[in-house]
């Protein structure tokens, strides 16, 4: 029997043993015969260069390299994919082109609700909502109770939220 004979012989008498131990490796019964096959592959091609004196023990070598080297290379890629979804998933620097137009929007309607407000209304809550300040603080700076103080604050953002409801 020529030496290609036996090598294929060889292949068809163990092929179901050879899927069946790729696909414990890789998980995956159809990876397992694409194992398998690319193994047969190379297999063929170098059983031709040379006599083999175990060539099921070279195959199964073959078809545990390949099948080794695929989980890791899916390993490797499931690792890029889940790279780039984090990555994906990070917040940008900087707000969108459409969020920054939003928010200058806003800060725009803003801005004209406290022009609307009374001196004292708009003191309070600037010292309140921009620089901090407690409610006593601003009692003491404006000369009122510390319960004026949070009635102005108050009443300063309730006007400005009903301006952002609006719209304008």
């Amino acid at each position: 029997m020529a030496s290609s004979d036996r090598n294929l012989s060889v292949y068809l008498a163990h092929r179901g043993e050879l899927v069946d131990y790729a696909t414990a490796i890789v998980g995956d019964r159809s990876r397992g015969e694409d194992v398998v096959q690319e193994a047969f592959l190379r297999f063929r091609s170098s059983a031709s260069e040379r006599t083999l004196d175990e060539p099921l023990g070279y195959l199964r070598r073959i078809v545990r390299n390949l099948a080794i080297d695929w989980t890791r290379r899916l390993s490797s890629e499931r690792r890029t994919v889940d790279d780039k979804a984090e990555y994906g998933s990070i917040a940008a620097d900087r707000p969108s082109p459409e969020d920054a137009l939003v928010s200058r929007d806003e800060l725009r309607l803003v801005m004209e609700a406290m022009a609307e407000l009374p001196e004292r209304t708009r003191i309070a809550l600037m010292m309140h909502r921009f620089d901090g300040f407690k409610l006593r603080d601003i009692a003491a700076h404006l000369g009122i109770s510390v319960a004026l103080a949070h009635a102005l604050v108050y009443e300063g953002l309730e006007h400005c939220r009903r301006r952002l409801a609006r719209g304008g």
